[in-house]
C-alpha cells in the first residue's frame, strides 16, 4: 500500500474501489468524470468568450458590465479589474483562448474517458491532476485562500482515490487471470 492511502483515507478508498469493474464504475468515478466534464465545459465557454473579445475594447466592455450590474467602479477590486482589462490586447486574448482550449480539451478527454470506463483515462487523470499539484502548492505559498485550499484538497483526493482504485482493480484482474502453472513449466 502506498503511504498516501494509509490512515483514515485507506478504508474509504478500499471500500469504494472494491466494486467490480464489470459491474460498472463506482459512483466516485462517475463524480470525478462529471467534475472534469463540468470544468472542461466551463473552460471551453471561457475560451470562446475570450476569442469573442478579439478586436474590441475590453476595458470598455468590462466597464459596461460593471455599470449594468450596478457595481461601484471605485471599489478597489472593481477598479483593479478595470485597470487589468485595459492592459488586455489581442495577442493576450489569443493566448488565453489557446490555453483554455487546450486545457478544456484535456479535461473533456479525461471526463469522457472516465465516464466510458476506460483504463487509460484513469491513468491520464492521475498523471495530469498529479502534475498540477506542485503548481497548486506553489500558488498556496504565494497567497492562501479558501478556494486554493479547496482545489488542492479535491485534486489530492482525486489522485489518491484513483491510485487506490487502479491498484485494487489491477490486483483483482491479476488474481482472476493468475492460473497456477504446472511445476517446472518455465514458459511465459
Amino acid at each position: 500500500m502506498i503511504p498516501a492511502t494509509s490512515g483514515i483515507v485507506a478504508p474509504i478508498i478500499r471500500a469504494m474501489a472494491s466494486e467490480r469493474r464489470d459491474a460498472g464504475h463506482p459512483l466516485a468515478l462517475r463524480f470525478i468524470a462529471g467534475f472534469k466534464l463540468f470544468k472542461g465545459v466551463l473552460l471551453l465557454a471561457f475560451g470562446i468568450g475570450a476569442l469573442r473579445l478579439l478586436h474590441r475594447d475590453v476595458a470598455e466592455i468590462v466597464g459596461r458590465w460593471v455599470a449594468e450590474l450596478r457595481m461601484d467602479p471605485q471599489n478597489r477590486f472593481i477598479h483593479a479589474l478595470l485597470l487589468r482589462a485595459g492592459a488586455v490586447d489581442d495577442r493576450m486574448l489569443r493566448e488565453i483562448g489557446a490555453g483554455t482550449f487546450f486545457y478544456a480539451a484535456l479535461l473533456l478527454t479525461e471526463g469522457i474517458g472516465l465516464w466510458l470506463e476506460k483504463r487509460w483515462a484513469e491513468y491520464l487523470t492521475v498523471i495530469v491532476t498529479g502534475s498540477f499539484l506542485p503548481l497548486e502548492i506553489y500558488e498556496l505559498t504565494r497567497r492562501i485562500n479558501v478556494t486554493r485550499v479547496t482545489i488542492l484538497v479535491i485534486n489530492v483526493l482525486i489522485v489518491v482515490y484513483l491510485i487506490g482504485f487502479l491498484r485494487a482493480t489491477q490486483d483483482k484482474e491479476r488474481s482472476a487471470t493468475d492460473v497456477r502453472r504446472p511445476e517446472g513449466d518455465l514458459s511465459t
